[in-house]
């Protein structure tokens, strides 16, 4: 009865974290320095440098996250809690849905108007993406792991597919890696596009890479063997049936 007299007399509008913002909501946040990251009105070239950084910015944040998370999955494959991994891994399969959908937002931008913001990049590109640079650093540590413990039970990547129902986590932390490196494609096929449909695909862009590089890119995989055990697999299926 207590209790419940002392939560009706609560004061729900008064703040009881630190700061200075009028609300929780904003201290915990920290959305008045969140909000103040973007260029204000009377400093931008252009008022498309607002949805620039929006997009930009947003994209660090997920990438930060799906950072962490791969971390956190290779620690736990690396403790042997490999089902536990997998189910970590749907967060990064996320992220990368997000960064890559909303790269869309980029397409919103006028090739011609977009000129005046690139005047003002300097030498700026997206090769020097902090999240992307910590992402793609942590995915080799999370395939040594699962290798590891694929070795551990005493399988090949193939017998693994094979035999994929005695050894279900395993094989579920196999496609979850396969779907991460599937996305970081898509990502690095979008984001060619859209720097192609904006800026054109015969140019060098601000860092003096030709944008045809990131064309060539988007061939690149993470975890080719996993890839390669597609081959193996549909070769061994045909022999079989001869």
């Amino acid at each position: 009865m207590l209790r419940v007299m002392s939560e009706a007399s609560e004061d729900y509008d008064s703040q009881i974290l630190p700061g200075d913002a009028p609300s929780d909501y904003e201290r915990y946040l920290n959305t008045v320095e969140l909000l103040e990251l973007q260029k204000a009105p009377d400093e931008r070239v252009h008022r498309d440098e607002l949805l620039f950084q929006v997009v930009h910015q947003s994209s660090e944040l997920w990438l930060k996250l799906a950072t962490s998370e791969v971390e956190e999955a290779a620690r736990l494959t690396e403790a042997g809690e490999v089902a536990e991994a997998a189910r970590v891994l749907r967060r990064p399969l996320r992220c990368m849905r997000f960064v890559t959908d909303q790269l869309d937002m980029l397409e919103e931008l006028s090739p011609w108007e977009y000129q005046e913001i690139r005047k003002v990049l300097g030498h700026g590109s997206g090769f020097d993406s902090p999240g992307w640079r910590s992402l793609r650093a942590q995915l080799p540590r999370l395939g040594q792991a699962f290798h590891a413990r694929r070795r551990e039970a005493g399988l090949t990547v193939a017998e693994l597919y094979v035999q994929r129902r005695d050894n279900d986590a395993l094989y579920r932390l196999a496609e979850s890696l396969i779907e991460l490196d599937e996305w970081c494609q898509q990502w690095r096929i979008r984001h060619y596009r859209v720097v192609a449909r904006v800026i054109g695909d015969s140019v060098v862009g601000t860092q003096g890479t030709p944008v045809e590089v990131l064309g060539r890119l988007v061939q690149t995989v993470v975890f080719p063997e996993l890839w390669e055990v597609r081959n193996e697999l549909t070769a061994r299926s045909k022999a079989e049936s001869g």
